[in-house]
Protein backbone atom coordinates (compact mmCIF):
# COMPACT_ATOMS: atom_id res chain seq x y z
CA UNK A 1 0.00 0.00 0.00
CA UNK A 2 2.86 2.47 0.86
CA UNK A 3 4.61 2.72 -2.50
CA UNK A 4 1.30 3.34 -4.34
CA UNK A 5 0.10 5.56 -1.71
CA UNK A 6 2.99 7.63 -2.28
CA UNK A 7 2.85 8.11 -5.56
CA UNK A 8 -0.71 8.91 -5.43
CA UNK A 9 -0.30 11.78 -2.73
CA UNK A 10 2.49 13.18 -4.77
CA UNK A 11 0.30 13.19 -8.18
CA UNK A 12 -2.30 14.94 -5.57
CA UNK A 13 0.39 17.57 -4.48
CA UNK A 14 1.49 18.14 -8.26
CA UNK A 15 -1.71 18.17 -9.42
CA UNK A 16 -2.56 21.58 -7.24
CA UNK A 17 0.86 23.11 -8.21
CA UNK A 18 -0.56 22.48 -12.23
CA UNK A 19 -3.66 24.66 -11.47
CA UNK A 20 -1.86 27.36 -9.70
CA UNK A 21 1.17 27.89 -12.00
CA UNK A 22 1.95 31.17 -12.78
CA UNK A 23 1.79 31.43 -16.76
CA UNK A 24 -1.44 29.70 -16.50
CA UNK A 25 -2.79 31.88 -14.16
CA UNK A 26 -1.29 34.62 -15.70
CA UNK A 27 -2.75 33.40 -19.77
CA UNK A 28 -6.23 32.88 -17.64
CA UNK A 29 -6.84 36.49 -16.58
CA UNK A 30 -5.54 38.37 -19.56
CA UNK A 31 -8.28 36.13 -21.62
CA UNK A 32 -10.63 37.17 -19.26
CA UNK A 33 -9.80 40.73 -19.15
CA UNK A 34 -7.45 41.82 -22.56
CA UNK A 35 -5.09 44.36 -22.42
CA UNK A 36 -5.84 46.30 -25.05
CA UNK A 37 -2.47 47.31 -27.12
CA UNK A 38 0.84 47.06 -26.33
CA UNK A 39 2.37 46.54 -22.81
CA UNK A 40 5.37 46.58 -20.71
CA UNK A 41 5.51 43.80 -18.50
CA UNK A 42 7.89 43.85 -14.65
CA UNK A 43 7.54 40.74 -12.72
CA UNK A 44 9.18 39.83 -9.52
CA UNK A 45 8.98 37.01 -7.14
CA UNK A 46 9.82 33.36 -7.35
CA UNK A 47 7.31 32.67 -9.77
CA UNK A 48 8.23 35.66 -11.67
CA UNK A 49 9.58 33.77 -14.94
CA UNK A 50 6.36 31.80 -15.39
CA UNK A 51 4.28 34.93 -14.89
CA UNK A 52 5.82 36.63 -17.60
CA UNK A 53 5.59 33.68 -19.36
CA UNK A 54 1.77 33.96 -19.56
CA UNK A 55 2.07 37.65 -19.87
CA UNK A 56 3.63 37.41 -23.46
CA UNK A 57 1.33 34.51 -24.19
CA UNK A 58 -1.64 36.76 -23.02
CA UNK A 59 -0.85 40.10 -24.42
CA UNK A 60 1.00 42.10 -26.75
CA UNK A 61 4.06 42.63 -24.40
CA UNK A 62 7.01 45.17 -25.64
CA UNK A 63 9.91 45.44 -23.01
CA UNK A 64 9.92 43.24 -19.71
CA UNK A 65 11.79 43.45 -16.18
CA UNK A 66 11.99 39.98 -14.58
CA UNK A 67 13.88 39.81 -11.24
CA UNK A 68 13.53 36.27 -9.63
CA UNK A 69 15.48 34.04 -7.57
CA UNK A 70 18.09 32.05 -8.78
CA UNK A 71 17.20 28.76 -9.66
CA UNK A 72 13.37 29.29 -9.89
CA UNK A 73 13.20 29.38 -14.09
CA UNK A 74 13.63 31.70 -16.50
CA UNK A 75 11.21 33.23 -18.79
CA UNK A 76 10.91 31.36 -21.82
CA UNK A 77 9.08 33.41 -23.84
CA UNK A 78 10.18 36.68 -25.68
CA UNK A 79 8.69 40.18 -25.27
CA UNK A 80 8.41 41.99 -28.82
CA UNK A 81 11.50 44.46 -27.93
CA UNK A 82 13.60 43.23 -25.07
CA UNK A 83 13.56 41.68 -21.69
CA UNK A 84 16.43 41.77 -18.77
CA UNK A 85 16.23 38.75 -16.28
CA UNK A 86 17.74 39.57 -12.76
CA UNK A 87 18.82 36.87 -10.44
CA UNK A 88 18.62 38.37 -6.84
CA UNK A 89 18.70 37.48 -3.09
CA UNK A 90 16.18 35.16 -0.96
CA UNK A 91 15.37 35.27 2.00
CA UNK A 92 17.85 37.73 3.20
CA UNK A 93 18.97 40.56 0.49
CA UNK A 94 21.82 41.39 -0.27
CA UNK A 95 23.79 43.51 -2.76
CA UNK A 96 21.89 42.41 -5.61
CA UNK A 97 18.37 42.97 -4.53
CA UNK A 98 19.72 46.71 -4.28
CA UNK A 99 20.76 46.69 -7.58
CA UNK A 100 17.10 45.20 -8.97
CA UNK A 101 15.75 47.91 -6.88
CA UNK A 102 18.20 50.51 -8.83
CA UNK A 103 17.30 48.47 -12.28
CA UNK A 104 13.11 48.55 -11.31
CA UNK A 105 13.58 52.76 -10.87
CA UNK A 106 15.45 52.98 -14.50
CA UNK A 107 13.34 50.60 -16.14
CA UNK A 108 10.11 52.40 -14.34
CA UNK A 109 11.69 56.17 -15.20
CA UNK A 110 11.87 54.65 -18.88
CA UNK A 111 8.42 53.51 -19.90
CA UNK A 112 6.92 55.36 -22.81
CA UNK A 113 4.07 57.86 -22.17
CA UNK A 114 0.84 56.25 -22.15
CA UNK A 115 2.06 52.38 -22.71
CA UNK A 116 0.28 50.56 -19.87
CA UNK A 117 2.57 49.03 -17.38
CA UNK A 118 1.67 44.99 -16.12
CA UNK A 119 3.12 43.93 -12.49
CA UNK A 120 2.94 40.77 -11.44
CA UNK A 121 4.50 39.77 -7.77
CA UNK A 122 4.63 36.55 -6.64
CA UNK A 123 5.97 35.69 -3.30
CA UNK A 124 9.57 36.37 -2.42
CA UNK A 125 9.20 39.48 -3.49
CA UNK A 126 10.07 41.29 0.05
CA UNK A 127 14.02 40.15 -0.68
CA UNK A 128 14.55 40.21 -3.93
CA UNK A 129 13.90 43.86 -4.54
CA UNK A 130 14.85 46.59 -3.04
CA UNK A 131 15.15 50.34 -2.53
CA UNK A 132 15.48 51.59 0.79
CA UNK A 133 13.85 54.25 2.78
CA UNK A 134 16.15 56.80 4.01
CA UNK A 135 18.69 55.99 6.80
CA UNK A 136 18.51 52.37 6.00
CA UNK A 137 21.76 51.17 4.90
CA UNK A 138 21.86 47.44 3.83
CA UNK A 139 24.00 46.00 7.04
CA UNK A 140 20.51 47.11 8.72
CA UNK A 141 18.44 45.25 5.61
CA UNK A 142 20.48 42.19 6.33
CA UNK A 143 20.22 42.16 10.18
CA UNK A 144 16.80 43.34 10.36
CA UNK A 145 15.67 40.47 7.71
CA UNK A 146 17.69 37.62 9.88
CA UNK A 147 16.40 38.42 13.21
CA UNK A 148 12.59 38.51 11.44
CA UNK A 149 13.25 34.96 9.60
CA UNK A 150 14.02 33.34 12.99
CA UNK A 151 11.40 35.07 15.33
CA UNK A 152 8.68 32.75 15.04
CA UNK A 153 6.49 35.84 13.79
CA UNK A 154 3.66 35.25 11.07
CA UNK A 155 4.70 36.88 7.68
CA UNK A 156 1.92 40.03 8.22
CA UNK A 157 4.00 40.79 11.12
CA UNK A 158 7.30 40.42 9.73
CA UNK A 159 6.04 41.66 6.20
CA UNK A 160 5.33 45.15 8.32
CA UNK A 161 8.29 45.84 9.48
CA UNK A 162 9.56 44.92 5.70
CA UNK A 163 7.03 48.03 4.37
CA UNK A 164 9.30 50.38 6.86
CA UNK A 165 12.75 49.60 5.45
CA UNK A 166 11.68 50.56 2.20
CA UNK A 167 10.78 53.25 -0.69
CA UNK A 168 8.52 50.26 -2.85
CA UNK A 169 6.85 48.69 -0.50
CA UNK A 170 3.77 49.36 1.42
CA UNK A 171 2.48 51.07 -2.05
CA UNK A 172 5.45 52.99 -2.70
CA UNK A 173 5.93 51.57 -6.09
CA UNK A 174 2.74 52.79 -7.81
CA UNK A 175 3.59 56.31 -6.38
CA UNK A 176 6.59 55.80 -8.54
CA UNK A 177 4.37 55.52 -11.53
CA UNK A 178 2.57 58.62 -11.85
CA UNK A 179 -0.47 58.75 -14.24
CA UNK A 180 1.12 56.02 -16.28
CA UNK A 181 -1.92 53.58 -16.34
CA UNK A 182 -1.38 49.63 -14.48
CA UNK A 183 -2.09 46.84 -13.90
CA UNK A 184 -0.97 44.24 -10.97
CA UNK A 185 -1.63 40.36 -10.66
CA UNK A 186 -0.66 38.72 -7.53
CA UNK A 187 0.15 35.29 -6.35
CA UNK A 188 -0.71 35.04 -3.13
CA UNK A 189 1.35 33.60 -0.62
CA UNK A 190 -0.26 34.71 2.62
CA UNK A 191 -3.07 34.23 4.35
CA UNK A 192 -5.92 36.17 3.12
CA UNK A 193 -4.62 37.02 0.17
CA UNK A 194 -4.19 40.83 1.53
CA UNK A 195 -2.35 42.94 -1.77
CA UNK A 196 -0.34 44.81 1.21
CA UNK A 197 1.02 41.62 2.69
CA UNK A 198 2.20 40.25 -0.74
CA UNK A 199 5.25 41.24 -1.37
CA UNK A 200 5.30 42.89 1.40
CA UNK A 201 2.63 45.69 -0.04
CA UNK A 202 4.92 46.35 -3.25
CA UNK A 203 1.53 47.48 -4.98
CA UNK A 204 -0.39 48.37 -1.81
CA UNK A 205 -0.21 50.37 1.35
CA UNK A 206 -0.42 48.33 4.78
CA UNK A 207 -2.28 49.18 7.79
CA UNK A 208 -1.47 48.05 11.31
CA UNK A 209 0.46 47.72 14.17
CA UNK A 210 4.09 46.73 14.40
CA UNK A 211 4.92 43.76 16.32
CA UNK A 212 7.71 44.05 19.00
CA UNK A 213 10.90 44.51 17.80
CA UNK A 214 14.28 44.27 19.45
CA UNK A 215 15.72 48.11 20.60
CA UNK A 216 18.51 47.91 18.00
CA UNK A 217 15.59 47.40 15.21
CA UNK A 218 13.13 49.96 16.86
CA UNK A 219 16.05 52.80 16.80
CA UNK A 220 16.35 52.63 13.42
CA UNK A 221 12.88 51.63 11.96
CA UNK A 222 11.74 54.90 9.61
CA UNK A 223 8.39 55.74 9.76
CA UNK A 224 5.90 55.04 7.78
CA UNK A 225 6.40 57.16 4.34
CA UNK A 226 3.63 59.79 3.61
CA UNK A 227 4.08 59.05 -0.38
CA UNK A 228 2.08 55.82 -1.30
CA UNK A 229 0.03 55.61 -5.00
CA UNK A 230 -3.51 54.37 -5.08
CA UNK A 231 -5.76 53.42 -7.90
CA UNK A 232 -4.04 50.53 -9.57
CA UNK A 233 -6.17 47.81 -10.78
CA UNK A 234 -5.17 44.45 -8.91
CA UNK A 235 -6.44 41.51 -9.10
CA UNK A 236 -4.97 37.98 -7.20
CA UNK A 237 -4.94 35.28 -10.05
CA UNK A 238 -3.69 32.50 -8.07
CA UNK A 239 -4.25 31.16 -4.26
CA UNK A 240 -3.60 28.73 -1.76
CA UNK A 241 -7.42 27.69 -1.56
CA UNK A 242 -7.01 27.40 -5.39
CA UNK A 243 -4.32 24.82 -4.49
CA UNK A 244 -6.03 22.79 -1.97
CA UNK A 245 -9.43 22.90 -4.49
CA UNK A 246 -7.36 20.96 -7.24
CA UNK A 247 -5.69 18.61 -4.76
CA UNK A 248 -9.04 17.70 -3.37
CA UNK A 249 -10.94 17.04 -6.98
CA UNK A 250 -7.57 15.06 -7.39
CA UNK A 251 -8.10 12.53 -4.30
CA UNK A 252 -11.55 12.38 -5.49
CA UNK A 253 -10.58 11.06 -8.43
CA UNK A 254 -8.15 8.82 -6.88
CA UNK A 255 -10.81 7.10 -4.97
CA UNK A 256 -10.63 8.83 -1.49
CA UNK A 257 -12.75 10.67 0.77
CA UNK A 258 -11.80 14.07 1.41
CA UNK A 259 -11.98 15.89 4.71
CA UNK A 260 -11.01 19.29 4.23
CA UNK A 261 -11.31 22.82 6.24
CA UNK A 262 -11.16 26.65 5.09
CA UNK A 263 -9.33 27.49 7.81
CA UNK A 264 -5.11 28.14 7.42
CA UNK A 265 -3.02 26.12 9.35
CA UNK A 266 -0.40 28.76 11.17
CA UNK A 267 1.58 28.72 14.21
CA UNK A 268 4.13 26.92 15.68
CA UNK A 269 4.76 23.81 13.03
CA UNK A 270 5.73 21.66 15.88
CA UNK A 271 2.24 21.94 16.98
CA UNK A 272 0.41 22.06 13.80
CA UNK A 273 1.66 18.80 13.08
CA UNK A 274 0.77 16.96 16.07
CA UNK A 275 -2.94 18.91 16.11
CA UNK A 276 -3.54 17.36 12.39
CA UNK A 277 -1.58 14.30 12.71
CA UNK A 278 -4.29 13.76 15.93
CA UNK A 279 -7.53 14.85 13.82
CA UNK A 280 -6.15 12.29 10.99
CA UNK A 281 -5.97 9.27 13.80
CA UNK A 282 -9.15 9.65 15.34
CA UNK A 283 -10.90 9.98 12.15
CA UNK A 284 -12.12 8.15 9.43
CA UNK A 285 -9.82 6.87 6.16
CA UNK A 286 -9.42 9.65 3.29
CA UNK A 287 -7.35 12.56 2.55
CA UNK A 288 -6.86 15.61 5.58
CA UNK A 289 -6.61 18.06 3.35
CA UNK A 290 -4.93 21.36 4.85
CA UNK A 291 -3.04 24.76 3.37
CA UNK A 292 -0.85 27.57 5.23
CA UNK A 293 2.15 28.59 6.50
CA UNK A 294 3.30 27.71 10.15
CA UNK A 295 6.52 28.98 12.23
CA UNK A 296 10.02 28.14 13.46
CA UNK A 297 11.67 29.59 16.28
CA UNK A 298 15.06 29.38 15.53
CA UNK A 299 17.82 28.04 18.33
CA UNK A 300 21.12 30.34 18.15
CA UNK A 301 22.67 27.84 16.14
CA UNK A 302 19.76 26.26 13.69
CA UNK A 303 20.52 23.40 11.87
CA UNK A 304 19.66 22.42 8.60
CA UNK A 305 15.97 22.41 6.92
CA UNK A 306 13.12 24.81 7.24
CA UNK A 307 9.23 24.84 8.26
CA UNK A 308 8.05 22.28 6.15
CA UNK A 309 10.68 19.68 6.99
CA UNK A 310 10.35 20.94 10.92
CA UNK A 311 6.31 20.46 10.54
CA UNK A 312 6.94 16.65 8.66
CA UNK A 313 9.45 15.38 11.09
CA UNK A 314 7.08 16.35 14.02
CA UNK A 315 4.34 14.47 11.93
CA UNK A 316 6.84 11.60 11.83
CA UNK A 317 7.27 11.54 15.31
CA UNK A 318 3.65 11.98 16.41
CA UNK A 319 2.89 8.45 13.80
CA UNK A 320 6.44 6.39 14.39
CA UNK A 321 5.05 2.99 14.20
CA UNK A 322 1.95 3.09 12.79
CA UNK A 323 1.18 2.05 9.28
CA UNK A 324 -1.99 3.38 8.67
CA UNK A 325 -0.73 7.19 8.02
CA UNK A 326 1.52 9.47 5.15
CA UNK A 327 2.39 13.07 6.06
CA UNK A 328 3.33 15.55 3.50
CA UNK A 329 4.12 18.99 4.23
CA UNK A 330 5.78 20.92 1.19
CA UNK A 331 6.45 24.56 -0.03
CA UNK A 332 4.12 25.22 -3.44
CA UNK A 333 7.48 27.13 -4.57
CA UNK A 334 9.16 24.08 -4.40
CA UNK A 335 11.82 25.49 -1.37
CA UNK A 336 11.79 25.24 2.36
CA UNK A 337 13.98 27.89 4.16
CA UNK A 338 17.35 27.90 2.94
CA UNK A 339 17.11 24.70 1.16
CA UNK A 340 16.60 23.58 -2.49
CA UNK A 341 14.09 21.03 -0.98
CA UNK A 342 10.31 21.57 -0.66
CA UNK A 343 9.37 19.55 2.67
CA UNK A 344 8.98 16.26 3.57
CA UNK A 345 6.95 12.69 2.92
CA UNK A 346 6.73 10.59 6.05
CA UNK A 347 5.28 7.47 7.18
CA UNK A 348 5.40 5.79 10.57
CA UNK A 349 8.66 4.21 9.75
CA UNK A 350 10.76 7.47 9.36
CA UNK A 351 11.99 7.75 12.80
CA UNK A 352 13.25 4.29 13.22
CA UNK A 353 15.00 4.48 9.81
CA UNK A 354 16.42 7.98 10.68
CA UNK A 355 17.52 6.86 13.80
CA UNK A 356 19.29 3.80 12.77
CA UNK A 357 21.47 6.04 11.06
CA UNK A 358 22.64 7.80 14.83
CA UNK A 359 20.23 10.20 14.47
CA UNK A 360 17.69 11.66 17.15
CA UNK A 361 14.39 12.71 15.92
CA UNK A 362 13.38 14.77 18.68
CA UNK A 363 17.04 16.49 18.94
CA UNK A 364 16.91 17.38 15.93
CA UNK A 365 13.62 19.36 16.24
CA UNK A 366 15.01 21.19 18.85
CA UNK A 367 17.89 22.06 17.23
CA UNK A 368 16.10 22.87 14.14
CA UNK A 369 17.46 20.26 12.31
CA UNK A 370 15.10 18.28 10.39
CA UNK A 371 16.23 18.57 6.98
CA UNK A 372 19.22 16.42 8.37
CA UNK A 373 17.14 13.67 9.62
CA UNK A 374 14.89 13.41 6.97
CA UNK A 375 17.85 12.76 4.34
CA UNK A 376 19.03 10.35 6.83
CA UNK A 377 15.92 8.52 6.59
CA UNK A 378 14.74 9.02 2.59
CA UNK A 379 12.02 11.42 3.18
CA UNK A 380 12.63 14.39 2.29
CA UNK A 381 10.54 15.80 -0.79
CA UNK A 382 11.90 17.48 -3.87
CA UNK A 383 10.05 18.99 -6.91
CA UNK A 384 12.24 21.78 -8.33
CA UNK A 385 11.19 25.18 -9.04
CA UNK A 386 7.15 24.73 -9.82
CA UNK A 387 6.41 28.41 -10.92
CA UNK A 388 4.41 29.35 -8.47
CA UNK A 389 4.13 30.14 -4.36
CA UNK A 390 0.93 29.95 -2.64
CA UNK A 391 2.34 29.40 0.83
CA UNK A 392 2.15 25.58 1.81
CA UNK A 393 0.53 22.17 1.75
CA UNK A 394 -0.09 19.52 4.36
CA UNK A 395 -2.03 16.48 3.05
CA UNK A 396 -2.53 13.22 5.48
CA UNK A 397 -3.57 9.71 3.97
CA UNK A 398 -5.26 7.65 6.47
CA UNK A 399 -5.72 4.10 4.29
CA UNK A 400 -8.61 1.57 5.74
Amino acid sequence: MEATARRQLRAVFDHALAAVHGETAVYRHLRSRPLAGPVDVLAVGKAAGAMFDGAVAGCDARRGLVVTKPGHGRPRRSPAEAVEVLESAHPVPDRRSLAAGEALLAFIGGLPRGRPLLILVSGGASSLVEVPAAGVDLDLLVRANRWLLGSGLDIGAVNAVRRRLSRIKGGGLPGLLGDRPARGLLISDVPGDDPSVIGSGLLAPGAGALPGVPDWLAARLPGPSAVRGGGIDLAVVASNARARSAAAERARETGWPVHARGALVEGDARQAARALVAEAAGGPPGLYLRGGETTVTLPAAPGEGGRNQHFALAAADAIRGRDDLLVLAAGTDGSDGPTAWAGGLVDGGTVERGEAAGLDARQALAAADSGRFLDASGDRFATGPTGTNVMDLYLVFKSA
